[in-house]
């Protein structure tokens, strides 16, 4: 999803999630969509990945969109090390709400 699909889904609909995921110890940020059937899409530019050195960078991009609240979700490797499955998506343990 590119950042013109973003700001016209945004525009049209209001059952959606947006989301800041960012690695432990990285200061690279990704900006996930969670629509209401639960599909995700990755924000892109020219088909690839966007990648955010900073949160002030995705909170510029977000507003232009229209986007005022999304959720920060660290992304542990702890989990997937020891062999569980990664459980950043579930919303007591990882997310903390952005508002701006």
């Amino acid at each position: 999803m590119d950042f013109n699909d973003l700001k016209a889904f945004a525009a049209n609909h209001d059952n959606y999630e947006i989301r800041v995921i960012t690695h432990a110890g990285s200061h690279c940020y990704q900006v996930e969509l969670e629509d209401m059937e639960g599909a995700r899409h990755l924000l892109t530019r020219r088909t690839k990945p966007v990648v955010f050195r900073s949160l002030e960078d995705v909170y510029l991009e977000l507003q232009r969109a229209g986007i005022h609240r999304a959720f920060l979700v660290q992304h542990v490797p702890h989990d997937e090390v020891v062999g569980r499955e990664a459980h950043y998506q579930d919303p007591l343990t990882s997310r903390m709400p952005l508002v701006f």
